[in-house]
Parts: C-alpha cells; sequence; structure tokens
C-alpha cells in the first residue's frame, strides 16, 4: 500500500518478496542515509503521486528537526524524459535554506520512470507549444512559464512560484549540482533539458514569445498568403524557421539537422531532414498578417507543392547561392508559372563555399527565362559573408553579434557613403541605375517619371517612387526582385519579410472571375486535408469571398453534400488555436466537414451554388463559351499525376485487413497523389505512389500512426501500353435472362493517336450513321464499356493510353438492359486491342547528377550500362551537371550505387519525363519475367 496516496503494490513476487527482505536490512530510524532517502519502493501509484508523497515525508522529517538541505527538501524526484537525451526534474522547496549542496545519496536514490501522460510532472496541461515562454534551447522553446500567485494564509510570510528552469547539461548533469538559496519559500520548479552537443545559444528573455492569440486580423490589403517553394536542400524550412523567429512567435532557433524546427514536425522529417509535407504558420511582421506555407522540394511530394500554390497569392523561390537554379526548382516555377503567382527570388547560403552571387543571378536569367531585378548587393561571399547593401535606398547592413547571442536580432542599418568604401559605393550606384533603367523599361507610369523630372540625376528618384514601381512590375509578372542572405547564420531574413510585405500581393489584388459570380456569398476551396486522432478530418481552406463562422452549415459542390462545420482553427505547424470566425483572404482548418477533400469548392448553401452557376451560364453565353469551361472555373481543383511505382501491401493477419483498409483510406484522403487498388486475378491490394521515398513513407506512417505491421512486396514499374495499328471489330451479344432477351450488335474501330501529351483516356466519337439515332441515355453505357477495356490493357493488364476509339455502328433489342450494352462494348473494345497489336511502354525520367569532375567518367560509364542518354553536360562552380533520359526500371537502387561510385560526393534527382516504347528484345524479357518464365 502507497504511503501517500493508498493505492495498492504489485503482487508479491519471489523478486518483490527479496526485495522487502533486503529493505528490512537497510538503515532505518534517524540513520544519516535513512533522513536522505524517501519512502519509495512502493510501485501502487505515478510519479506525481509519488512526488507528493515525498513532500509528506519531507514534512515529517522537518517537525523532527531536521535543520539543513536534508529536512527542507520536500522532494526530488528525476524522471527520463520523453524527448531523447532530455532530464525533467520535478522539485519542491520549503523552510529555512541557506545555502548547500544536495548530497550524493540523493542522486543515487532518483528513480528513472518516465512521468505518465497527464501527470503534473508532465507538460502543464492547457498550455500550447507556440504560446510557451521558457524551456532550453534544443526544447524549441516553446515551454510556458505559469502565472506566479500568492498561496499561503498561515502567519508564516510564505509565497508559492512555480516556474521552469533551464539546466545546460554541458555543465551538469543534473540540478542536484547547483547551489540553492531559498528563505521561507514553497517553490516547485519543473525543468526541462536537453542534451545538445551544439554550442548554440539562442535562448531569449522570458516574456518575448508571442501568443497565437495575438496574431492580428487587419484589412485585407494588410494579408499576404505566400509559399516558401525552391529544390531540396535549398533552405526553405530554415528561413521560415527564422521568420517565424524574428516575428516573436518562437522562443529559440531550430535546426533542421537537430530535427526540432516548427514546420518539420512528422517523425520522418525529423529522421530523414527533410520535408515530406507542407505545413501553415500564421504570424505578422510590422502589422502585416502572413499566412505562409512552408512546402517540400523532394520531387516525389510535387503535389503538396502543386496543391498550395493553387490557393497562394505570392511566393518565395529559395535558391542555393553555390548551384543557382537546380532540377526541382524548374518544377516550381512551371507550377507557379501556371497558377500566375507573382514571386521573390532569395538567394540563400551566400556563407556557404563556392557560393556565387553573379553566378546564382546569371543561371536565373538562362533557365527561369525571366528578368532578374537586383534589389540587394551582398558584402563578402563564402567565409568573408558578413552583409548586404540595399541597391533601393543605398543603405549598408551589417550583422554584429554581440556577445555570444549570434542569433541575427542585432544588426547595423546606415547609409552607404563613398567614403566608407569608394568601390562598394560605386558598385551600389552602377547597380541602382542599371535597376532604374530595367524598371523604366517594363513600367510605363515610372518611365514617365524617370524621363521627365529625373532624367539628367536618377539620385533624386526616391525609394518610395522606385518601390512602387517595383510592386506594380512583379504584379504583373514582368520581373522578379532578387534579394539575398544566409537563414543559417541568420542574415538577410528581416529584409526579406521587408521585401514579402512590400511587393507580393494582397488577396484583393488577384483577379479571380469565378469572385463575381459569388458577389459576397461564401466562396471557398479545400485544398488540403489531415486527420487528427481527436478531432477527426482537419481541411485547409482558404476563403475567397464571404466569411466562415464556426457552427455554420456549409455545400461542398464537388460532393453535392452539405456538412456542418464545427470548429475553426488557426494553424501553426502541428499546434492550432481556435478563432472565432475566418475573413476573406486568410487560411484556416476546418473542423467537421467529413466529406471534402482537395480540390473541393465550398458555398455557404445550395442556392449559392444554384445561383453563382446561373450567371456563369449568362456570362459564357455573352462571351460565347462552353459549358465545360463553366464547370472548370466553379470546380477549381488540383492536377495530380499518374503514379510510377507500385507494390503489394499486406498485413500481418486477415483481422488486420479491415484497420489496414481504413488506413489506406485515411491516407489517400491527405494525399491524393497515393492510389490504392486490388489486383482482380490475386485480390492483393496494390499501393501506387511517385516514387520509392514516398512509398516507404506511406509505410512507415502505417506502422506508427495507425500501429499496422505491413509487409511489401517488392518495387514495380508502371508500365503502359498501347496499339500499333488500327483494327475495326465487330462483337454479337445474345443473352437470354429470365423471359428477357438481351441483344446488343457493336463495331467500333480503334486507331493510335500522335500527340504531344500522352493521355490514358480514350477520344471516343461516333459515326454519323449511329450518332443520329443513338439514345442519350445508351451514350453513357458505351463510354462507360470503352473506358473499362483502356484500364487495363490485354496484354499485360496496364493502361492502354493514346488511342482514339470510333463506334460505328450499334444494335441494341428494346428490352436490352444498359449492363448488357457495357459488356458488349467491352468485350469488342479487347477484341479490337488484341487485333491492333500492343505495344508495352515504359516510364523514362529526366536524370540530372552533380558530381565532381575526378568522379564524372564513372557515373557517365555507368549511365551507359542503364540504357541511358546523355543530353548535356554542364559546368556549376567546380562540378559538372549531367543531363540524361533514363528508363526507370533501371534506376532502381541507384543511390547506393552513385554514392560507392563517388564516394558519397555525388547528388541526383529523377523526374517523369515520358513515356517511350519498348524494343521487341526488352518487350519479350518483360513479358517472360511477368509470366515467371525467367
Amino acid at each position: 500500500m502507497c504511503s501517500f496516496c493508498g493505492m495498492s503494490a504489485a503482487p508479491r513476487t519471489p523478486q518483490r518478496r527479496k526485495g522487502r527482505a533486503a529493505r528490512k536490512q537497510a538503515p532505518t530510524g534517524n540513520s544519516p542515509q535513512s533522513a536522505l532517502v524517501p519512502p519509495g519502493g512502493e510501485t501502487g501509484c505515478s510519479p506525481s503521486l509519488r512526488a507528493l508523497r515525498g513532500a509528506r515525508w519531507g514534512r515529517e522529517r522537518e517537525k523532527k528537526g531536521a535543520g539543513d538541505a536534508e529536512g527542507a527538501l520536500f522532494a526530488v524526484w528525476s524522471v527520463r524524459s520523453w524527448r531523447e537525451g532530455g532530464t525533467l526534474e520535478a522539485v519542491r522547496w520549503r523552510g529555512k535554506v541557506e545555502g548547500g549542496r544536495l548530497p550524493t545519496a540523493w542522486r543515487r536514490g532518483r528513480r528513472g520512470q518516465r512521468p505518465r501522460r497527464g501527470s503534473s510532472v508532465s507538460r502543464t496541461p492547457g498550455l500550447g507549444r507556440a504560446e510557451a515562454a521558457a524551456g532550453a534551447g534544443g526544447d524549441r522553446g516553446r515551454r510556458r512559464t505559469a502565472p506566479e500567485g500568492t498561496a499561503s494564509k498561515s502567519g508564516a510570510r510564505m509565497w508559492k512560484v512555480m516556474r521552469r528552469v533551464s539546466v545546460d547539461l554541458l555543465e551538469s548533469s543534473s540540478l542536484c549540482n547547483k547551489q540553492v538559496y531559498f528563505r521561507k519559500t514553497k517553490m516547485r520548479v519543473v525543468s526541462v533539458t536537453q542534451q545538445n552537443c551544439s554550442l548554440r545559444n539562442y535562448s531569449a528573455p522570458p516574456g518575448d514569445v508571442k501568443s497565437l492569440r495575438s496574431v492580428i486580423n487587419p484589412d485585407i490589403s494588410r494579408i499576404r498568403n505566400i509559399g516558401i517553394m525552391a529544390h531540396i536542400d535549398a533552405g526553405k524550412t530554415t528561413t521560415t524557421e527564422r521568420m517565424l523567429y524574428y516575428s516573436g512567435y518562437i522562443r529559440t532557433l531550430g535546426d533542421v539537422d537537430d530535427g526540432d524546427t516548427v514546420t518539420d514536425f512528422m517523425v520522418q522529417e525529423r529522421e530523414r531532414g527533410i520535408t515530406i509535407q507542407s505545413a501553415a504558420v500564421t504570424f505578422d511582421w510590422k502589422d502585416y498578417r502572413i499566412n505562409l506555407i512552408d512546402t517540400p522540394g523532394h520531387v516525389d511530394f510535387t503535389v503538396e507543392v502543386e496543391r498550395c500554390l493553387r490557393v497562394l497569392d505570392g511566393a518565395v523561390a529559395v535558391f542555393d547561392a553555390s548551384a543557382g537554379v537546380e532540377a526541382q526548382t524548374l518544377t516550381v516555377w512551371r507550377q507557379a508559372d501556371k497558377h500566375q503567382i507573382p514571386r521573390i527570388c532569395f538567394l540563400n547560403k551566400m556563407d556557404k563555399s563556392r557560393a556565387s552571387f553573379t553566378y546564382a543571378v546569371e543561371s536565373i536569367k538562362q533557365k527561369l527565362k525571366t528578368k532578374p531585378l537586383l534589389l540587394q548587393l551582398p558584402i563578402g561571399e563564402a567565409k568573408t559573408f558578413r552583409g548586404l547593401v540595399d541597391i533601393v535606398t543605398k543603405e549598408k547592413i551589417i550583422w554584429k553579434p554581440t556577445s555570444d547571442l549570434d542569433d541575427g536580432k542585432n544588426f547595423e542599418r546606415k547609409l552607404l557613403l563613398e567614403a566608407d568604401d569608394p568601390n562598394l559605393f560605386q558598385e551600389v550606384q552602377d547597380a541602382r541605375n542599371t535597376l532604374i533603367e530595367q524598371v523604366a523599361d517594363l513600367d510605363d507610369e515610372f518611365a514617365e517619371l524617370v524621363l521627365g523630372e529625373h532624367s539628367e540625376n536618377f539620385d533624386l528618384i526616391s525609394a518610395e517612387k522606385l518601390q512602387s514601381a517595383i510592386r506594380r512590375v512583379t504584379l504583373a509578372h514582368k520581373a522578379v526582385p532578387v534579394l539575398c542572405g544566409s537563414a543559417l547564420k541568420n542574415k538577410g531574413v528581416q529584409p526579406l519579410l521587408d521585401a514579402i510585405t512590400m511587393y507580393l500581393p494582397a488577396p484583393n489584388e488577384r483577379s479571380y472571375e469565378f469572385l463575381q459570380w459569388y458577389k459576397d456569398d461564401l466562396c471557398a476551396l479545400a485544398f488540403k486535408v489531415l486527420h487528427d486522432k481527436c478531432r477527426g478530418p482537419l481541411v485547409f481552406v482558404r476563403v475567397y469571398s464571404g466569411s466562415l463562422k464556426p457552427q455554420s452549415a456549409v455545400y461542398n459542390i464537388n460532393k453535392s453534400c452539405t456538412e456542418r462545420m464545427s470548429r475553426l482553427l488557426l494553424p501553426f505547424a502541428d499546434q492550432h488555436i481556435e478563432i472565432p470566425s475566418l475573413m476573406p483572404g486568410n487560411i484556416a482548418l476546418t473542423v467537421g466537414l467529413k466529406q471534402s477533400a482537395t480540390g473541393d469548392t465550398i458555398v455557404s448553401s445550395k442556392a449559392s451554388a444554384v445561383a453563382a452557376a446561373r450567371r456563369a451560364g449568362r456570362d459564357a453565353r455573352e462571351k460565347k463559351r462552353s459549358a465545360s469551361d463553366v464547370d472548370s472555373l466553379l470546380l477549381a481543383g488540383v492536377e495530380v499525376p499518374d503514379p510510377v511505382f507500385f507494390c503489394t501491401i499486406e498485413p500481418p493477419s486477415m483481422a488486420k485487413q479491415q484497420d489496414l483498409d481504413n488506413a489506406l483510406s485515411c491516407l489517400q484522403r491527405e494525399d491524393p497523389s497515393l492510389k490504392v487498388k486490388i489486383d482482380p486475378d490475386t485480390g492483393q491490394t496494390i499501393l501506387c505512389g511517385m516514387g520509392e521515398l514516398h512509398i516507404e513513407i506511406i509505410h512507415d506512417r502505417i506502422k506508427r500512426e495507425y500501429g499496422i505491421e505491413t509487409y511489401l512486396g517488392p518495387l514495380q514499374i508502371a508500365y503502359r501500353e498501347t496499339i500499333l495499328s488500327a483494327a475495326q471489330v465487330t462483337d454479337i451479344l445474345d443473352k437470354t435472362v429470365g423471359d428477357k432477351r438481351h441483344f446488343v450488335t457493336a463495331e467500333l474501330e480503334v486507331r493510335p493517336r500522335s500527340g504531344d501529351r500522352a493521355t490514358t483516356k480514350p477520344i471516343i466519337d461516333y459515326a454519323e450513321s449511329v450518332i443520329g439515332e443513338l439514345p442519350k441515355e445508351l451514350q453513357g453505357a458505351i463510354e462507360n464499356g470503352i473506358m473499362n477495356s483502356c484500364i487495363q490493357g490485354p496484354l499485360l493488364g496496364f493502361p492502354v493510353q493514346d488511342i482514339d476509339v470510333t463506334v460505328q455502328s450499334l444494335t441494341v433489342h428494346p428490352d436490352t438492359s444498359h449492363t448488357m450494352v457495357s459488356a458488349c462494348v467491352s468485350r469488342c473494345m479487347q477484341k479490337a486491342l488484341k487485333k491492333a497489336g500492343i505495344q508495352i511502354l515504359e516510364p523514362v525520367m529526366n536524370l540530372e547528377i552533380t558530381v565532381s569532375e575526378d568522379h564524372l567518367s564513372a557515373a557517365l560509364s555507368d549511365l551507359a550500362q542503364r540504357r541511358g542518354s546523355i543530353q548535356e553536360i554542364q559546368s556549376r562552380q567546380d562540378n559538372r551537371v549531367v543531363v540524361a533520359a533514363v528508363p526507370l526500371a533501371e534506376m532502381m537502387g541507384y543511390s547506393t550505387v552513385l554514392r560507392s561510385l563517388t564516394s558519397g560526393s555525388a547528388t541526383f534527382t529523377l523526374e517523369l519525363a515520358s513515356y517511350q516504347a519498348l524494343n521487341s528484345q526488352e518487350q519479350s524479357a518483360l513479358l517472360q519475367r511477368r509470366m515467371g518464365l525467367v
């Protein structure tokens, strides 16, 4: 029985009886050792109750007259933290303690147990991480100081303080090595200490961290919805972390390598040091509200970037200054072009060796086919980088660390004078004149100002007028501003935030044609879904017009259903704050939408959707636009590419099959690029993804989040099939079911289609003799039969692409059902495909390898063995960039081989280019492997 809480102890096993016998021989009474070790052999209560029991024991010791630290100490319980390498101390103090060192016996007597969830030595309940106010540097500073208050009514003057103390494990491994000086106090201290070998210390004074509830809700003109996009490892997450730190919403600077950044909160992200899923954060900067989304840079998660850019108004493209434009940079840039998003370029990693501002700007100009506007010049490069010069204002910004706290908050900004540095002054002067000429060529209003008032002296042009002209040029997509800095070294992020508010558009500055149809009614787009174990599905929405409020009903146009939204949440990565309403132009999370998925349009009611469709139809007739265009504008969605990898996935037992199906259903709703299907021959579940890493992440999430130990089959390539020639086939279905005779005669013609863009959806035409007599209700049955035949080809069961189908004739008995019509057309289609001859198509990838000159020949010879076609070899500083086209089937396990060939120095990226036909030899070998003959 516990001596304090009364809970029963564990059953008396032989080992427990042996322990009780040993304790009988331990010192008792008032011996020194017994005075130092509190009772704690029982195992019936939680660490929090054991701490209280220790407090009672300490009070009794104090009444017996113990006069120094041993008698005044209530309890010290050390438990292992749930964070790796941390120690959590729960301490209660009371009484007269002039000073003294905690004895060694106390350190020997502590218990090494993990606190239960919800116990008092666990995290303080009710405090969000984003609202925290104190803590250790390794814990990202999101711990909160509890309020102070008096708590004693006795005659003695006493007070109670609850706080958190940070202890550096590099100096002391526990709280026991500290000197204590408390008089007439009763204190409870909870300390979280994170072991961290890095010497960085970005701790800030208490009270500086803002609460998410303090985020301003300004006018729509002072809202910025932006995204951070770049190639993998360019510094997107690090830049986002610095933005949150300088805006005051986190206490300490996290690091991707340490796995403690705000936006990389998934376990898989922290283990691999990459961004896997986009994370949204909301903060304010100089009276502007910024809704920021940190997007992934890996090619396997391109859909995450696509669906985020769909709802953003502006973007920051981050570049590695030593590499310039890289493979994935081109992809995300094209996606931003498709959605017509204004951009700012940030040349990151200016402190990196081989960083070159000139090379990076030139690569932007040549590869992205855009006009860069240089707004800053770096002061030094690589190791000598220490600041930058604002070309618009001609101000020099130098970061000078004060003492050991080099967090980038302290910098000096002053006007650049010719006496300070004549060479730098002349360089800035020339750059400003060039900038003015560039902007004048692109903006007529600014050109009139330059040619009229200030044609003689460009120095007389004010910074405000130049900034206004740069903003107009940026919003018109005529050029992109270029800034520089080093996010890891905390330089250049504050000017980047100023540029975001200055040059990127507000929501009301973007033109959306569909807004005129909704007027002031609600129009929102669901662009992302997350699953929370307690709240259920959380749907990210962007509000374009109208407003959202909790406990309101909304209508989903795509699903044709009405849903009730229970709550609205403001996102801060994995932390959320409830808000009373959501105004136009903002992004938030909704709770309670069970059916909504990525790309769904949400309006206030069905009547509102009908009214908007009526206005859109009227506008379409006036402008002579087809109805399909109206539908595409009303139901704006996200294009999802077809997967290129697939494998089987099986549960550990049939009892877990339903749990696996539920998990895959939730993951499919979260990730539109994940496809799940059932093999019709074997009944196995097939998992289809965008790459090896994508499928690996899905497998890991099923294990961690849903607790299912699944088994994956070998990765396979998603081939496709097409036809070699035209063919025409007739098929007859004559079947009697019950007293009804079903009779169908169908004649189809198939032809190969040549086009730039491959598609698995066939183009269906009808002969003139058929289209005149064909009832409308039979047209759907015919198209359904043709589509089903193209899902699985006749040779290997892969989708059939690039074909045209013509229905030459169709005869249907009056009593024939539509199902029989579809069956006849599908059977006829299969015969036509076999007669036309089937060709297997394999996915060919664009490969880009960055390798040093020493290992170039080894990489090229390996590509030749993989049926690779070398397209170009570029120079990038001291390295070579090999651009090639390689079949995906030859790239399995390529990362391990490339590391071995280049001693781990080379990197590569893969992106799907097209599907190309296999030669006869390769096709025969593939058929034999699929049939198990090889």
